[in-house]
């Protein structure tokens, strides 16, 4: 049994992203939890809601105990790419290519 929950449209790159998720795979949600709040990325923020939604999910909607939970699989991939053009000396333009993030995070209970 698991459950999962996903943030899409995120503005703000994957790479960015991916560094924060590397640190919470296969964690236990609590411990994931501490290592959102106290690492100090923009990602951060945006992924502590996820996960908070994901374990919210996994106790509404399948009646998984909370304490046992850990992150069974977590992926970002990219959104549209929002492009944008700032002016530069003599005439030209430079693009600016802002980035989104879909971003899904998945919870399992631990066999015992």
């Amino acid at each position: 049994m698991e459950a999962t929950a996903k943030a899409t449209y995120v503005r703000i790159s994957p790479r960015k992203v991916q560094i924060v998720l590397d640190l919470i795979r296969n964690q236990p949600c609590d411990k994931a939890k501490a290592i959102l709040q106290h690492t100090p990325k923009a990602a951060s923020e945006i992924l502590l809601k996820v996960l908070n939604s994901a374990m919210a999910n996994a106790e509404t909607n399948n009646n998984m105990d909370v304490s046992r939970l850990f992150v069974s699989y977590c992926n970002v991939t990219a959104g549209p790419t929002l492009k944008r053009i700032q002016a530069r000396a003599q005439g030209r333009a430079y693009r600016i290519n802002k980035r989104t993030s879909h971003i899904t995070i998945t919870v399992k209970e631990t066999e015992d």
